[in-house]
């Protein structure tokens, strides 16, 4: 995989798939299917840099399993693959357990 280092607060994620079937069983085509807004982190930045320039350290971490609103962030291709980044304050919460 090609490396990607995001810069000051944002986040390269790694969208997670979306469920092939209901829970009855009826298969979903592609063209019904919603984007997911599950993914995986798998690079941070360094941090965003306040207004009297410290720098706060993100809360989120590579390897996390994050929520992000389903229009957020910029598409990219990384090897073929769909991946978003994101600023941190896209990020609508870290999913535990």
């Amino acid at each position: 995989m090609a490396k990607i280092r995001p810069l000051h607060d944002r986040v390269v994620v790694q969208r997670l798939k979306e469920e092939e079937k209901t829970k009855g069983g009826i298969i979903i085509p592609d063209t019904a299917k919603e984007k997911p807004v599950e993914g995986k982190v798998l690079a941070v930045g360094n941090g965003k840099v306040l207004d009297n320039g410290e720098v706060r350290k993100p809360e989120v971490k590579v390897g996390d399993r994050i929520l992000f609103g389903k229009y957020s962030g910029n598409e990219i291709k990384i090897d073929g693959e769909e991946h978003l980044i994101l600023r941190e304050d896209d990020i609508l919460g870290i999913v535990e357990g």
